[in-house]
């Protein structure tokens, strides 16, 4: 949906309400403010954001409202592997946790066509943050789907970046037909 057209999504009471839509290269400043935002997430340059927006917004989501960008979806199908959705970073603006606005965008990324061939569902969080964990073990529980996690990049593949061990958190197999879209269908 483009941005000028989300005037056209108030309530009866004049609210606006929350749209999700592929990210365009006009978002990417905002999306590297957000992130920047979000204390746990790896912070990219605002050119890997724009380039995320530019090649990858098929399997990436923005949710905005009243035309700000409020949550984030980076992800992409990794070559060689399209059963795989790879899951880079989740950002949700902080006044907006915890209303189900992250599993929302994940929702919206696999019920989109580029993702229809799509059975696992991996991504990498480092043990700090658990809302992410979180986030993806309810996602398990919620798709009945078996939940794998092991280290994927330990702190020594980051070499003299002071980075903590990544997990990978792999999730499937699943039916896509599982997933429902609960907010802004």
């Amino acid at each position: 949906m483009e941005r000028n057209n989300i005037l056209k999504n108030l309530t009866s009471d004049g609210e606006s309400k929350i749209v999700f839509r592929r990210p365009d290269i006009g978002d990417g400043g905002q999306i590297h403010a957000l992130v920047k935002a979000c204390q746990n997430l790896d912070l990219n340059s605002v050119y890997s954001y724009l380039l995320l927006c530019k090649h990858f917004s098929d399997t990436c989501v923005v949710a905005e409202e009243k035309g700000e960008v409020i949550a984030f979806l980076s992800g992409y199908i990794p070559p060689g592997s399209e059963k795989v959705f790879f899951v880079w970073q989740v950002a949700v603006d902080e006044r907006m946790r915890n209303q189900g606005l992250a599993k929302s965008l994940l929702a919206k990324a696999l019920k989109r066509e580029s993702c229809k061939n799509c059975r696992f569902l991996e991504t990498t969080i480092t043990p700090e943050n658990y809302a992410s964990m979180k986030l993806f073990r309810s996602l398990a529980a919620y798709l009945k789907a078996p939940l794998e996690e092991k280290i994927c990049f330990s702190k020594k593949h980051f070499a003299s970046e002071h980075h903590n061990d990544e997990y990978l958190f792999r999730i499937g197999p699943f039916d896509a037909n599982q997933i429902i879209c609960k907010r802004g269908e």
